[in-house]
Order: C-alpha cells, then sequence, then structure tokens
C-alpha cells in the first residue's frame, strides 16, 4: 500500500481531541474510588460500560453499517488511555471490540457481521477470546483443543487457561486445531464463536492476586457443538486471522496501561509538590525530582510508539514490529512510573488514601500479558535484527 508523504501527523484531529476530552469527562466522573468499590465488591464496572456504550465509544473502531463508529484501532486507544487515566480500566474493551470485533469485521460473512457486530459496537453484548492453554504457553502452534467436523457442523475439545470475562459474555470466540499440516506437522488452526451457554462449555474461576471487576477462568469443552455458520473466516487460516485482532489488544492494552502511567506521574507530581519536609516541596530535590522526569520522558516515548503502531494497522500496514515495541515500552515505562511514584510518597505509597497500591499488579501484568518481554525480544531479535531464532 502506498502512502503520501506527510501523511503522518503527531497532532490528533480535532475529532480525535474531542474524543479524547469526552471520555476523560466520563471516566472522571467514576475513578478509581469507584473501580475499587466495584472490584471489593465483587461487581462488575456496568454502569461504567453502560454510559460509554450510550454515547458510542465502546464501538468507536468498528463498521458504521453495524453501528460502529467506522474510526480505526487509533480512537479504540484513546478510549483504552483515558480510562486507564482516570483509574477505570475496562479490560472487556481489549478483548470484545478490539480482538473478536476486529476479528469479525475482517473475516467474519455478512451473515455473522450482521449477527454480531452491532451487539458488540452498541455494547449490549459481549464476545471473549480464547485461545490460550495450559500446555502451550506462546507457541500456538501446540494447541491441543481440537474441533472436528460432524454431520451438523463442529464439536471441540479441549481446555483454555486464563480466559477474561467469560461470565459477562454470551459468545466466546475459540481458537482450535481442526488439522495437522503435512509438511511441518504443525496444528492448522480455526475461529469458532462459542455461546458460553452452550451444552459441554463448563468454567472454573481462576484465582488471581490482580484484584479487577473482570474475572479469569479456565475454560472446558467437552463435546461442544456448534453449527457450521459458527466458524469465522476459512478453515484452517486461524492463525493469520488471530494476529488480526492480536495486534489491536497490544495496540489497545498498551494504551490502558500508559493511561495507568500518566495517573501515577500526576499522583506523584502532585504529592510532591504538596508534601513539605525541610522547608521546601520535596519535589524540589533532584533525588525525586530528576527519576521522575526521567519516568515521565520514557513514558511519552513508549505512548509515541503506540501511536506510531495504532496508526500503521489502520492503515492496512506491516504494524507487527512497533506493536510489539509499544506493548515492550509501555509496560516498563508504566511499571517505573507507578514504582517511582509510590517511592516519592514513602509510606504513604502503600496506602489506599493515595492510590497506589491497587495499581500494582495490573500495571505489573503489562510486563507478562497480552505478550511476555521475552517473547517480544525473540521477535524483535529475529524479525527486526534479522538473528538466528533461538526456539
Amino acid at each position: 500500500m502506498q502512502v503520501e508523504q506527510g501523511s503522518m501527523n503527531f497532532l490528533e484531529t480535532p475529532e480525535q481531541a474531542l474524543l479524547r476530552e469526552s471520555v476523560a469527562g466520563i471516566a472522571a466522573r467514576y475513578g478509581e474510588r469507584y473501580y475499587r468499590e466495584k472490584t471489593r465488591a465483587g461487581e462488575k464496572t456496568t454502569e461504567l460500560w453502560d454510559e460509554l456504550a450510550r454515547d458510542g465509544y465502546l464501538g468507536v473502531s468498528l463498521p458504521e453499517e453495524y453501528g460502529g463508529g467506522g474510526q480505526g484501532i487509533y480512537e479504540l486507544a484513546i478510549v483504552c488511555e483515558e480510562l486507564g487515566a482516570a483509574g477505570s480500566p475496562l479490560l472487556l474493551l481489549v478483548v470484545s471490540p478490539a480482538i473478536s470485533g476486529t476479528i469479525l469485521a475482517r473475516f467474519g460473512t455478512d451473515e455473522q457481521k450482521q449477527r454480531w457486530l452491532p451487539g458488540l459496537a452498541a455494547g449490549s453484548e459481549k464476545m471473549v477470546f480464547a485461545i490460550t492453554e495450559p500446555n502451550a504457553g506462546s507457541n500456538t502452534h501446540r494447541l491441543e483443543t481440537r474441533a472436528e467436523r460432524t454431520a451438523a457442523g463442529w464439536r471441540i475439545d479441549g481446555t483454555k487457561y486464563y480466559i477474561s470475562g467469560v461470565d459477562e459474555a454470551e459468545h466466546v470466540l475459540v481458537v482450535a486445531r481442526t488439522r495437522t499440516d503435512e509438511e511441518t506437522g504443525r496444528g492448522r488452526l480455526s475461529l469458532f464463536a462459542v455461546p458460553t451457554d452452550a451444552p459441554g462449555l463448563t468454567r472454573q474461576l481462576l484465582p488471581v492476586a490482580k484484584a479487577a471487576p473482570e474475572k479469569q477462568f479456565t475454560l472446558f469443552l467437552d463435546g461442544v457443538e456448534v453449527p457450521d455458520d459458527h466458524l469465522i473466516g476459512d478453515e484452517g487460516d486461524g492463525l493469520r486471522q488471530v494476529f488480526h485482532g492480536l495486534n489491536p489488544e497490544r495496540i489497545t492494552g498498551a494504551a490502558a496501561v500508559i493511561g495507568a502511567g500518566r495517573r501515577a506521574v500526576d499522583k506523584a507530581v502532585r504529592y510532591a509538590n504538596e508534601r513539605v519536609v525541610w522547608e521546601q516541596p520535596i519535589g524540589a530535590h533532584q533525588g525525586l525530582s530528576h527519576p521522575l522526569a526521567q519516568r515521565y520522558v520514557e513514558l511519552q516515548l513508549a505512548k509515541l510508539m503506540t501511536q506510531k503502531a495504532a496508526w500503521l494497522f489502520d492503515q492496512g500496514l506491516d504494524a507487527g514490529e512497533a506493536t510489539n515495541m509499544a506493548n515492550y515500552a509501555a509496560a516498563e515505562a508504566a511499571i517505573a512510573c507507578l514504582d517511582q511514584a509510590i517511592q516519592i510518597h514513602g509510606g504513604n505509597g502503600l496506602s489506599d488514601e493515595f492510590g497506589l497500591a491497587d495499581m500494582w499488579w495490573g500495571v505489573r501484568l503489562s510486563r507478562t500479558a497480552p505478550v511476555s518481554r521475552e517473547m517480544i525480544l525473540n521477535y524483535v531479535s529475529q524479525h527486526s535484527l534479522g538473528l538466528p531464532r533461538s526456539y
């Protein structure tokens, strides 16, 4: 695809600026206290989700003809960043419209798009994503979940691990092996939209240290049957289709954690200006101001790479390298921002009042998921630098 010179602009359009301002305004009315209270009560952030849905922000990246905003992943990343900055991130924004919605919009049939995209765009329905398995790790070629043809469609058997928000969704997009490539011996994968109330599909809550309204589950698929029109895209071409959804996941995930990094810096700046020791604000001491300034520089660099990745994806260009780099940079920068903010607060950094300790597990998770730092470095070593494959 040819792109005109000068087409990349570091200034957001008036429409993008208005989107950012509008979402920030909504998110500020909820904020970290709302998120914390919902989490500790074991409740969902339904009110925030519904208000964003009413204003069309959940489906901003989905096609207009199916009720979406007709914009791109760049715009959805804006929504995710501002929610993260306000302290009310919505994980299922990354899972439902960013992954499942993007895959459906690109590979679904007209009938499948008409069936599922309007609900995803309106926020009235959710479709979560199931690829991870206990024994496969990051090696998708080793997936053990299998789908076999039947007279009526497909029968799916297997186990999925760390699947987010199944208890809130109407469907789960399951990645399964449908055959084996005779030349390579690797599994050929396919995607299936499986109703979450399908007979044979059961879930088990997976306890995790990260406190969030969205829960994690192990899924067991025991002879789950779906009709043929629940196969998304071409049979055996699932890996390519999956990565069309994983790039948006990683971009929006990076944006959300950048928002969290912004929040940590803002809290640190406020405290460093207000906290007076030895007759001057502690922010006047270079031992605190310089590390915080460094963290802020790193966060802004990560945001630039995330914006570049989103721009490349929306232009239909290869966004793989930029997306991986954005994930790496966002995670490292946000973790450093939060750690520095906690350090500046001293003992108060661990108190509920200042709202930093609750952020830790969510921000730290970004170094591991949706893709680990080590797998990112493997990608850069092999694809960017041309070094031999190590695995």
